[in-house]
C-alpha cells in the first residue's frame, strides 16, 4: 500500500509556497503522493476563507519535489471546460515528468456551481462528468479529435504535445457509494476514491466489496487503484479505526491521509507530515 497526503485548497492551506515546502518534507519522509482539493469558494453563508488555484499550486509542488505522484482530489470535471483541463493536465504532467494523477469528479457542494449561474443538478453535472472525461482522452491521444456530446461539441481539434505517461494520464474518479454510477464510471479507467455519504472513514468490508463490484465490471487486467481516505490519529470524527493492513488486505492501494485546519493548521502539521507515513 501507498501512503499519500490530501489537504483543502482553503484556509491556511492556501499558501502555494507553503504546499510547496510540505511536499518536499513529505518526499524527504517517504510519503508516496500530495493531493490537493479543488474548490472554488465556500458556500453556506460561512465566513469566506481565502484559496488557492489547485494546478497553479500544484506547479509550485512539482518543481519543489522529485519523486512524489501528485494530483488533484478531486476536480469537478464538469465546471471546468474540458479542453482547458487538458491543456493544464498535460503541462503538469510534462513538467512533472509524469507524476500526476487526476481526480475526477462532479464536484461538491452544488452551490459551487449555482453561485456562479450553473446547472447543479447532480445528473446533469454526472452527464457532464462523463463527456468531459471523453474529451480529455480524446484531446491527450494528440491525433485529430472531434466531439459531439449534449454538452460539449469539438471540430478537428489537436493538442500537442501528448502527455508523458502512456497511454494517458491515470484517472481517479471519486464516488459517494454505495451509488452504482460512479462505481461503472470509475471502473472505465484507473482508479477510484471512494466516499461514504456521512463522510466517516469506510470499513475494510466496504472497500472489499467495492473492490469486487469494480473487478466485476472491468473489461481489462491493468492496474487499478482503490484509494481509501480518512486520519491515523487518536481522535476526531475522521479518524482510522481499523489497521492500514486491513484495509490493504481489502483491495485498497492507497491510504490518503487527510490534513486540514480543524485537525492542524498547515505550519502545526510539518512534525506529523515529517515523521513518515504510518507503517
Amino acid at each position: 500500500m501507498k501512503h499519500a497526503l490530501t489537504m483543502p485548497n482553503f484556509g491556511s492551506y492556501a499558501d502555494a509556497r507553503a504546499l510547496a515546502g510540505l511536499a518536499r518534507d513529505a518526499e524527504d519522509a517517504g510519503w508516496d503522493g500530495f493531493f490537493l482539493w479543488d474548490h472554488i469558494q465556500n458556500s453556506g453563508g460561512e465566513e469566506a476563507l481565502p484559496m488557492c488555484d489547485p494546478w497553479v499550486a500544484l506547479t509550485a509542488v512539482a518543481l519543489a519535489t522529485d519523486r512524489i505522484r501528485i494530483g488533484t482530489m478531486i476536480t469537478p470535471v464538469p465546471r471546468r471546460r474540458p479542453w482547458v483541463l487538458a491543456r493544464q493536465t498535460v503541462t503538469l504532467d510534462r513538467l512533472s515528468n509524469g507524476r500526476l494523477i487526476l481526480g475526477a469528479g462532479i464536484g461538491f457542494p452544488p452551490e459551487e456551481y449555482t453561485t456562479f449561474g450553473e446547472d447543479g443538478d447532480e445528473r446533469t453535472r454526472g452527464d457532464k462528468l462523463d463527456e468531459g472525461l471523453d474529451v480529455l482522452a480524446g484531446l491527450w491521444s494528440g491525433r485529430p479529435f472531434s466531439y459531439d456530446g449534449a454538452h460539449f461539441t469539438i471540430r478537428d481539434a489537436i493538442m500537442l504535445p501528448t502527455p508523458s505517461q502512456r497511454p494517458r494520464i491515470p484517472i481517479w474518479v471519486a464516488g459517494m457509494i454505495p451509488a452504482k454510477r460512479p462505481t461503472r464510471r470509475a471502473a472505465r479507467y484507473d482508479g477510484m476514491f471512494p466516499i461514504a455519504k456521512d463522510l466517516r472513514v469506510l470499513s475494510p468490508q466496504e472497500i472489499a466489496a467495492l473492490a469486487a463490484e469494480i473487478r466485476a465490471q472491468r473489461t481489462t487486467d491493468a492496474p487499478f487503484d482503490i484509494a481509501v481516505g480518512g486520519e491515523s490519529s487518536p481522535e476526531g470524527p475522521y479518524r482510522r479505526t481499523e489497521p492500514l493492513t486491513a484495509y490493504e488486505e481489502a483491495g485498497a492501494t492507497w491510504w490518503m491521509e487527510s490534513l486540514t485546519d480543524w485537525r492542524g493548521k498547515l505550519e502545526e502539521m510539518h512534525d506529523f507530515v515529517r515523521a513518515g507515513p504510518p507503517r
